[in-house]
C-alpha cells in the first residue's frame, strides 16, 4: 500500500474492522476486535460466557468461573497482510481469587512511504498492542465481579501513542433456569501520550447480555447489546449494535457455532444487499485437555476473516 506522510493514519481507517464497516474510528479501534475463535464464531456475543479464559477480554468477572488453570493462544488472519493474535492465562489462587493475564496484538504489515508526487521515501510499519492484568472473585454464591488493568500501545512509522485503561464486569449465574447474565464496561481510561498532540477517546463500550441453555437442547444461546453508552438520534438506535451467538454441542468432541452482528451487517450493506456480512460460523474440537477452535466471519463484498485458537488446561 502507498501512503503519503500526511496520510499515514489512513491505514487504520481503511483497514481496521471499524473503518471497513463505517463505524467511528480511533487510534485504539483494534480493542473492538473479537479475540478468540470461539467468541468470533458467535459474533462477539460473549459477555455472559463462563469457564473460558478469553472472557478476560470481554467480561473479567467471568474469570471467576474458570474451573482450572487454563491458557489459550490464537491467530487472526485479517484482510490483505494484516495479522493479529492473542495469548491469555488464568488460574485460581486459594483464599484470594482468580487472576489472569493476556495480550492482544495487531501487525498491519509494511507500507511504502511516498511524497506528494509519488516518489518513494522508504517503508514504514504499524502495530497495536494491549496488555491486560485481571482479577475476579465471587461476591456471593453465583454472583461474580472482576476488573482488568490495561496498558495500550500503538505505533505508526515511528510515531507512538500509549494509554492506560480499566475494564469492569459483573456476572450472575441462575443454575435452576440455566441462565447467565453479564455486563461489562471496557476501556475506561485515557491516552498517556498522543500522536502529534492529537488526543483521541478510547473506544469505551458498555455491553449487557445473557446466555441460556434451553431445556432438551444441546444449545448455548447468547444475546448481547453493545455500545449502550453511545448516544443516538432515536431511542431504538441505541440498541442497533446487538449480536446473537449460538453453540451446538454435538458430542464431547465437536461443537458447531454461529453468530450474527447486526451493526456490522447494516454498516456493510452496499446498494440493496449486504451478502453474508455480519454472519459468522465456527467449529470446536476437544481432545483430552486440548481444544482447537476455528471461526470465519464475513464482511460481505470486502472479504472474510479467519481465526484459529488453541486452549488447554495447565
Amino acid at each position: 500500500m502507498r501512503c503519503v506522510p500526511s496520510g499515514m493514519l489512513c491505514l487504520l481507517v481503511a483497514l481496521s474492522p471499524a473503518g471497513a464497516s463505517g463505524q467511528s474510528t480511533s487510534v485504539f479501534s483494534f480493542l473492538r476486535n473479537d479475540v478468540g475463535a470461539r467468541s468470533a464464531a458467535m459474533a462477539g456475543s460473549f459477555v455472559s460466557i463462563t469457564n473460558d479464559p478469553t472472557s478476560l477480554f470481554y467480561n473479567p468477572a467471568a474469570l471467576a468461573t474458570v474451573d482450572a488453570a487454563r491458557g489459550s493462544i490464537g491467530f487472526f488472519k485479517h484482510l490483505l497482510d494484516i495479522n493479529a493474535g492473542y495469548m491469555v492465562y488464568s488460574q485460581d489462587i486459594p483464599d484470594f481469587g482468580h487472576v489472569g493475564g493476556g495480550v492482544i496484538y495487531t501487525n498491519y504489515g509494511s507500507f511504502d512511504q511516498t511524497d506528494d508526487v509519488g516518489n518513494t521515501l522508504g517503508t514504514f510499519s504499524a502495530s497495536d498492542l494491549a496488555l491486560s492484568l485481571s482479577y475476579a472473585t465471587a461476591m456471593e454464591e453465583n454472583l461474580y465481579v472482576g476488573g482488568a488493568f490495561k496498558f495500550i500501545h500503538s505505533s505508526i512509522a515511528g510515531y507512538r501513542s500509549t494509554a492506560l485503561a480499566l475494564d469492569a464486569g459483573i456476572l450472575y449465574v441462575i443454575p435452576d433456569s440455566r441462565v447467565t447474565l453479564g455486563a461489562s464496561l471496557r476501556s475506561i481510561g485515557a491516552q498517556v501520550s498522543t500522536y502529534a498532540g492529537v488526543r483521541e477517546a478510547l473506544p469505551l463500550d458498555l455491553t449487557v447480555g445473557g446466555s441460556v441453555i434451553p431445556r432438551g437442547l444441546p444449545l448455548l444461546l447468547n444475546v448481547n447489546f453493545h455500545k449502550l453508552n453511545e448516544t443516538a438520534d432515536q431511542f431504538l438506535d441505541r440498541f442497533r449494535a446487538f449480536t446473537v451467538g449460538g453453540e451446538f454441542t454435538l458430542s464431547k468432541v465437536f461443537q458447531l457455532r454461529f453468530g450474527y452482528n447486526n451493526e456490522q451487517r447494516k454498516d456493510l450493506k452496499t446498494g440493496t444487499t449486504a451478502g453474508l456480512a455480519g454472519f459468522s460460523a465456527g467449529l470446536g474440537i476437544s481432545v483430552s485437555d486440548y481444544k482447537v477452535d476455528y471461526a470465519i466471519s464475513s464482511l460481505g463484498n470486502i472479504g472474510s476473516l479467519h481465526r484459529i485458537s488453541l486452549s488447554t488446561t495447565l
